[in-house]
């Protein structure tokens, strides 16, 4: 019989392989037709037993990347969740009780419920590339492992090591996979094949699981471990916002005596976290980046040397990212001591990166180079400028750089707060003027702003989204205008955070407030990350367009020299690279805090879809999520009006403008948002 996602193919040994290749998609994923198939392809080959089943990917990008999401966004109740986690287990179990061997040949990316049809097969082989993959990340959609991935990876890797990994959602190398018992051999591509045969034919002992994940699994021990579980994940991760990994740790901690019962329970807590309002919007977050993804086209820009003009953090860190990413790159700096401290820097990205891959170190390291005279600025086509935040500085550098770039080279700049039109003005072709903004740190942070100016050509647009998606990174097209999407909707949170402070409002419960909110770092905090400076520099820049005022606490800072964490001290003495923080710190009312800090917030996201910043409102969700960490379990600013409802939110900001002033004036745009 022919179907329409597998492929059965069966040789002389009697080995079927089982080919999945799902029809209309780039990419394997466990849809309902695809489950389907396979349970009537299982039910036959019960009938005419073969000697085993190895299951291959006919993708070239991977394995299998999970469980179809789009059939999340259709779930509503929880009996429909556990009608669908049912039918997912029933599968798994059926391969996991087939009297025959079964084999994952994985090669490529082998995640969700990809990594849990692999762990219901007799035995993993994978493939020893930099491609290939293995994890259960269902932890970042708000739920966790639903197809019987919490169990057998346990039973596979012992109770640390797994639930590490799906707490985590990290993915795995194959190395490490090896090492943690998830995969039984790692070979290269060419043995993939022949190792898959081995052990249908040979069929080895899997390695059993070590005297000490088993005292560990031991139900005295279990309640100890959980606990300090629960420690680790509060750190990041509050169980009032992130129900899912407190829900996977109790599940471990009750029920692993009998795997049986802890496969039903594991459906019942996944049916009850996929209809949680935490699932339904990481699910919309994971949407929004995939929407990112598609906003700009690798094959529009192939760029083969990157010229990087300032040495300083910033400039350094987007130089060796591009390196990492393969690049050749040259940066340039006039003090050479200032590009000591990017290779080092960037030496220290590579090593965090690789870890132990000395010769993916090297080769990056390699393709760095540091640039006192600007020599690379003749070969490069793109030159990304990473200088002070300073209009007349920034355009004597390019009046000087412009005659020597090549024709068709592309002139970025890494402002995060200067109008493209002023900038462009120096230049006799401001079409091929940019922007291009990062955010600190460069490595950690996935968004890059693509700013657009006036007079920015149309194909020079498309090139730098495609250069955001060489480098990994979502790219956000914004029209230019004073602090783009992030810095102008952050701003006015950081301030009132400020003011508040100003007050004499201790900042530490500044900070409490935003993190009651699901914020990743307190706002005081953050502006003394980003230095206080840079915010100063910011805001006055704002401010000549915007309803901004800059607090006098904060000029009184800057003026002594309290730049945050850069200079020792700032509203937190800083001490190792972390805040000194008062812990009897008190605050009677903190949602009033909270409130006065997120609906500023939430204005100024509001103004920006009014003023067109960005052309649609997921896209300002994307942007502020993905560049600021807005809590992204209440799913974007926009999405969260709606969700709270516009009217009682505008309320608040009017009850807020009689308290504080103006700069609580709801923008006009609320009363065309709906009724929420």
């Amino acid at each position: 019989m022919a179907y329409q996602n597998w492929m059965i193919e069966k040789d002389d040994d009697d080995i079927c392989w089982l080919h999945l290749d799902v029809a209309d998609s780039s990419t394997n994923v466990l849809s309902s037709a695809v489950l389907d198939e396979l349970n009537q392809i299982l039910n036959e080959l019960a009938q005419s037993l073969p000697k085993g089943i190895v299951f291959v990917s006919d993708k070239n990008n991977g394995f299998i990347a999970g469980a179809d999401i789009n059939e999340f966004t259709h779930i509503t109740t929880e009996q429909q969740a556990t009608d669908f986690l049912q039918r997912g287990h029933d599968i798994m179990n059926k391969i996991e009780s087939l009297p025959c061997v079964s084999v994952a040949m994985i090669k490529g990316f082998c995640l969700g419920g990809g990594m849990e049809l692999a762990l219901a097969c007799s035995y993993r082989v994978m493939c020893d590339d930099k491609s290939t993959r293995v994890g259960l990340p269902e932890i970042k959609l708000g739920i966790h492992p639903g197809y019987g991935g919490s169990v057998r990876s346990i039973l596979k890797a012992g109770p640390v090591a797994a639930m590490n990994a799906m707490l985590t959602g990290r993915m795995l190398t194959g190395r490490v996979a090896k090492s943690m018992n998830l995969v039984d051999d790692l070979v290269p591509e060419r043995q993939l094949k022949r190792a898959a045969r081995y052990f249908v034919i040979n069929k080895p002992i899997p390695r059993p699981l070590g005297i000490k994940d088993k005292i560990m699994n031991h139900r005295l021990v279990r309640p100890l471990i959980a606990n300090q579980m629960r420690k680790t994940v509060a750190k990041k991760a509050p169980q009032q916002h992130y129900p899912a990994p407190y829900q996977l740790i109790s599940l471990w901690q009750k029920h692993m005596d009998n795997p049986r019962r802890m496969l039903e329970k594991e459906i019942e807590s996944v049916a009850s976290l996929v209809t949680n309002p935490t699932a339904q919007n990481l699910v919309r977050v994971f949407f929004l980046m995939e929407n990112l993804k598609t906003q700009g086209r690798k094959k529009d820009f192939d760029p083969r040397h990157i010229h990087v003009i300032g040495g300083g953090v910033m400039g350094g860190d987007i130089a060796a990212w591009c390196a990492l990413r393969g690049f050749n790159v040259t940066v340039q700096d006039q003090k050479p001591e200032m590009l000591a401290g990017t290779m080092q820097r960037s030496l220290t990205m590579f090593q965090k990166k690789f870890k132990k891959d000395k010769r993916s170190i090297r080769e990056s390291m390699d393709r760095l180079v540091p640039d006192t005279k600007g020599v690379g600025i003749k070969q490069a086509d793109l030159i990304i400028e990473a200088i002070f935040e300073d209009k007349n500085v920034k355009q004597t550098l390019y009046k000087s750089i412009e005659p020597q770039m090549k024709e068709g080279a592309i002139l970025a700049t890494n402002t995060s707060s200067i109008p493209l039109e002023e900038l462009a003005t120096c230049l006799k072709d401001p079409g091929r003027l940019v922007g291009i903004h990062f955010f600190n740190p460069v490595a950690l942070m996935p968004l890059v702003e693509i700013v657009r100016g006036e007079n920015t050509d149309e194909k020079i647009m498309n090139q730098a989204l495609a250069f955001g998606r060489h480098i990994d990174k979502l790219p956000l097209p914004v029209k230019s205008s004073p602090g783009f999407l992030v810095n102008r909707i952050l701003m006015p949170y950081l301030l009132e955070a400020v003011e508040m402070v100003g007050e004499g409002i201790a900042p530490e419960m500044v900070d409490k407030a935003a993190l009651n909110f699901g914020m990743p770092m307190g706002p005081i905090e953050l502006a003394d990350t980003v230095g206080l400076d840079v915010c100063r520099s910011v805001a006055t820049i704002l401010s000549k367009d915007q309803n901004l005022n800059l607090p006098k606490r904060m000029e009184s800072m800057v003026e002594h020299k309290k730049l945050g964490k850069k200079s020792g001290e700032g509203f937190y003495k800083w001490v190792k690279g972390k805040p000194v923080k008062d812990k009897n710190a008190s605050y009677a009312n903190l949602k009033e805090l909270e409130d006065r800090m997120i609906m500023r917030f939430l204005n100024e996201a509001a103004a920006c879809l009014r003023e067109k910043v960005v052309a649609t409102e997921d896209l300002i969700d994307a942007g502020v999520i993905f560049g600021t960490g807005f809590a992204p379990f209440r799913g974007g600013p926009l999405h969260y009006i709606h969700a709270q409802g516009v009217a009682t939110l505008s309320n608040r900001l009017d009850e807020l403008n009689k308290l504080y002033g103006t700069r609580f004036k709801a923008n006009e745009v609320w009363d065309s948002l709906g009724s929420g």
